[in-house]
């Protein structure tokens, strides 16, 4: 009994081992289906859907303080360039201030207003002619050589030579509005020399002659007086002399 025993242990072991190379063959056999080996390297690999497709692993959250990519190059400027640096767009330049030092607006005289002036001696030309009709008289005309209109106010206060005082006006003269003159038209008034039936007195012959120009309150002359020229060999005046107001019309000037 012993010895059948003795006999049996070998034997099983034996068979014990070839149980095992079977299994370990039928083991490697399932190993080469491409299941097993597949399962296991998924795990640590790429994740596979439920329909064995593959997905992409998430990407990593960018680092606290960076920016992540947009397809735009990191280095690139701002769009407004840095700090100090033109971006290439320049804004438009800011218009020059009118009426400044130097500026053509700073001007008293010609200017962009365009707003009407007084006339007077330094935007004007003076004239004196003496009429044959009526007799004894001189037509003035004062024509606007400024850029703006001008307002001939009242009536040209004159003197003839040294005279001291300026003659009176003829108030039926008056016109119904103020001589408005555009650049380049003329107003007129008519001077009554002497009474034409020799019943003045005083008379004397003057060679030069002064014309005021009064402001809008009529109450005395404003800018630079005109002295136009007289015939040289002068004109006779006497204490009849008088003046009409400024007439728009030089009809209406010389009809006085």
């Amino acid at each position: 009994m012993s010895s059948f025993r003795t006999a049996r242990t070998p034997r099983a072991r034996l068979v014990g081992a070839a149980a095992t190379v079977v299994l370990a063959a039928l083991s490697l056999t399932a190993c080469n289906d491409g299941t097993g080996v597949e399962s296991e390297g998924r795990a640590t690999g790429t994740p596979s859907t439920a329909n064995g497709t593959a997905t992409a692993p998430p990407q990593d959250e960018p680092a606290a303080g960076t920016t992540q990519d947009s397809g735009t190059d990191a280095s690139a400027p701002a769009a407004n360039g840095p700090a100090g640096k033109d971006s290439g767009t320049k804004a438009p330049a800011a218009p020059a201030a009118s009426g400044g030092s130097g500026g053509s607006g700073g001007s008293s005289g010609t200017g962009a207003s365009g707003k009407p002036v007084t006339c007077e001696g330094s935007v004007t030309r003076t004239t004196a002619a003496p009429l044959t009709r009526p007799v004894n008289h001189m037509l003035l005309t004062v024509t606007n050589t400024g850029s703006r209109t001008c307002f001939l106010y009242g009536y040209p206060a004159v003197r003839f030579g040294e005279a001291q005082a300026v003659p009176p006006v003829i108030e039926d003269s008056q016109p119904q509005a103020v001589v408005t003159l555009e650049p380049g038209q003329s107003g007129y008034a008519s001077v009554s020399l002497a009474a034409a039936d020799g019943s003045g007195t005083n008379g004397h012959t003057a060679k030069s002659l002064t014309v005021h120009f009064l402001g809008r309150s009529g109450n005395g002359s404003v800018g630079t007086a005109a002295q136009p020229s007289l015939p040289a060999q002068g004109v006779y005046v006497d204490d009849s002399l008088k003046v009409t107001y400024w007439q728009q019309s030089m009809d209406d000037a010389v009809s006085w």
